[in-house]
């Protein structure tokens, strides 16, 4: 099995923030309101959108908007699973309330092992 290259929590924020905000009935998002989405300055979203262009996860024109590839929403699929599960793992195995889980599920999706996630996956499928 290919080793998939390890994204940087900032740019999965992005992909993510992207796919949840903005990829809806491909509709694209300007810099603009990518920076304001992320907290950011437009500087650092053009440069994160630079990298994630390089990377093939957007299309971006200059000047226009910012629309995942399939790659990319594939991506922004994968990301946005693994947060709903660490949370929903949190918050119905662990009894952790709904915003901690949110929250700790923020930080734990960038780190956790491909196996850990996927036994906390199994786990909550067999005790639906």
């Amino acid at each position: 099995m290919e080793m998939e290259k390890k994204l940087t929590e900032s740019i999965e924020d992005y992909i993510e923030t992207i796919y949840l905000d903005f990829s809806q009935d491909n509709r694209g998002v300007r810099i603009t309101d990518l920076a304001q989405a992320m907290g950011v300055s437009k500087a650092s979203a053009n440069d994160a959108v630079k990298k994630l262009k390089s990377l093939g996860y957007v299309e971006h024109e200059r000047y226009g908007q910012i629309y995942l590839t399939d790659s990319g929403e594939a991506m922004g699929i994968k990301i946005y699973e693994k947060h709903c599960i660490i949370t929903k793992f949190l918050n119905q195995v662990l009894d952790v309330s709904p915003k901690v889980a949110e929250n700790d599920a923020c930080c734990i999706e960038h780190i956790i092992s491909d196996e850990t996630f996927e036994k906390m996956k199994a786990y909550l499928k067999d005790n639906e």
